[in-house]
């Protein structure tokens, strides 16, 4: 049985990572920004700008799930009829 990381472990490891996709992501927010036309009211960006609260301002352990289910469509037992599956 492996002991889990503290903290500080955790963000050593993953630090460059996480580094890495928040410069991504400004990256694509900065083409979209500077991209012709404009897409402020499709869903999408709302979406995102969704998921970005979500990781700003939940203090708990959860925001993965919460952010999951944001970009997730609700289950439909007949999913397979709707898809033509």
């Amino acid at each position: 049985m492996s002991i889990p990381l503290n903290s500080q472990q955790v963000l050593d490891r993953e630090y460059l990572e996480i580094r890495g996709k928040i410069v991504e992501l400004a990256a694509s927010l900065d083409r979209l920004e500077r991209a012709e036309g404009c897409v402020s009211d499709d869903n999408r960006m709302k979406l995102i700008s969704q998921g970005l609260q979500i990781l700003l301002e939940q203090a708990d352990q959860t925001k993965a799930g919460q952010i999951q289910m944001l970009f997730s469509r609700v289950y439909e037992d007949n999913w397979r009829n709707q898809f033509d599956i």
